[in-house]
């Protein structure tokens, strides 16, 4: 449960996650429950000042295992 959580056709998408991202993750659907960014880097949707640095994506799955790399921006 976030402030930045939303349900996006079957998959949770939290954070500030850039709407290229969440294209990728629906033309491609990978066996995922969904995508994260974490914290709320600047720059970042909805977010002030520049982009500063490369952004993670990380991909979650249902059954607890460590997070992986989705996406980098």
């Amino acid at each position: 449960e976030g402030c930045h959580t939303m349900m996006v056709d079957g998959y949770v998408v939290d954070g500030l996650v850039p709407v290229e991202i969440v294209k990728k993750l629906l033309t491609e659907r990978p066996a995922i429950a969904g995508i994260t960014l974490a914290g709320m880097p600047a720059g970042a949707p909805g977010m002030g000042g520049e982009k500063s640095e490369t952004w993670t994506i990380y991909a979650f799955t249902k059954d607890g295992k460590a997070p992986t790399v989705y996406a980098t921006e």
